[in-house]
């Protein structure tokens, strides 16, 4: 059987590389202009989309391949694709679930204990010589001993969250769009109540049009003087410049952030305070789990192609009967 040819969006690792030339025809576009450039030369060939970058994939793009049926995305966010025309069309969009939830759990618990605990400022004065000419670092202001978290988006990552907390005693409630009945949490409906009950916010959840700016400067004052916000889902969920202003103005106490509204664009203001903690997008930044990231994605497309059964298919974009 001839290989079904396939348009790489961004780059891939080597290991997913390999992957997909042993079973695709790869026409790779690392910018822009590439997808016009393969578009005209072999558009109405191009079958699947392996997206490994962050492309926005909207209805422009998606429409210069005609033959298009799925749309492999490396990452479990899928923001950016415009599920709507995938939908309309029988494209089925997949994502990669499950094989990053431990390494972002793990990185949202370092983020969390850095940023109340002051560990990357702790370290700086170390660094610096401080410790030894100015004496023992400055109590920290915070603990996790006194704190409740509240997780925005108890998904698989907000469990997994949820149980290193329950590790290390922190008690724990949530908010999601439902009540989950076996969570074992208590549930607020109402976010704006949650965050007038706790003063740390971990939140998880995907960037939407639902999800844009839901926490606002109105929301981070409900959160109070106490108040944390650890950020591992999508920056566009944080209003940032009211971010920004709430801990400039210490209507919060502190944020850990690893993600941004303009990734890589970092506003010059939040990075001047110094009531901030910014990873660069480290969430499931690992070898080991971006190698398995990109091998799902690669299954999901051959399984796709072998037997019209996709293993991660996101629930916009129904799986179509292949005929």
């Amino acid at each position: 059987m001839a290989k079904v040819e396939i348009l790489v969006l961004g780059a891939v690792r080597p290991a997913t590389r390999e992957a997909l030339e042993r079973d695709f025809i790869c026409h790779d576009a690392n910018e822009p202009a590439d997808v016009e450039t393969i578009a005209a030369e072999a558009g109405d060939r191009i079958r699947g989309i392996a997206r490994g970058g962050h492309f926005h994939a909207d209805k422009a793009l998606l429409a210069r391949f005609p033959r298009l049926e799925i749309f492999a995305n490396f990452g479990v966010g899928y923001d950016g694709i415009d599920l709507d025309y995938c939908a309309g069309k029988g494209i089925v969009v997949t994502n990669t679930p499950d094989v990053l939830t431990e390494e972002v759990a793990d990185t949202a618990l370092g983020l969390l204990l850095t940023t109340v605990r002051e560990l990357s400022a702790a370290e700086q004065y170390l660094r610096a010589g401080r410790w030894e000419t100015e004496g023992a670092y400055p109590l920290t202001k915070a603990t996790l001993r006194n704190r409740t978290v509240g997780i925005l988006g108890l998904g698989r990552i907000g469990m997994a969250i949820a149980r290193r907390l329950d590790a290390m005693q922190v008690p724990v409630v949530y908010h999601s769009r439902r009540e989950k009945a076996d969570a074992g949490y208590r549930y607020y409906g109402d976010l704006k109540a949650m965050l007038e009950a706790i003063d740390t916010l971990v939140i998880v959840v995907p960037g939407t049009a639902e999800t844009t700016n839901l926490i606002d400067a109105d929301m981070l004052k409900a959160l109070g003087p106490d108040g944390i916000v650890i950020n591992v889902g999508r920056g566009t969920v944080i209003d940032e410049p009211a971010l920004i202003e709430a801990l400039a103005s210490r209507t919060i106490q502190a944020a850990g952030l690893d993600v941004f509204a303009r990734e890589p664009h970092v506003p010059e203001a939040l990075i001047a305070l110094d009531n901030v903690v910014l990873f660069p997008h480290l969430g499931s930044a690992s070898h080991h789990t971006r190698d398995a990231m990109g091998k799902l994605m690669v299954d999901n497309l051959k399984g796709w192609f072998e037997n019209g059964k996709p293993l991660t298919p996101v629930p916009e974009t129904p799986v179509p009967a292949k005929g």
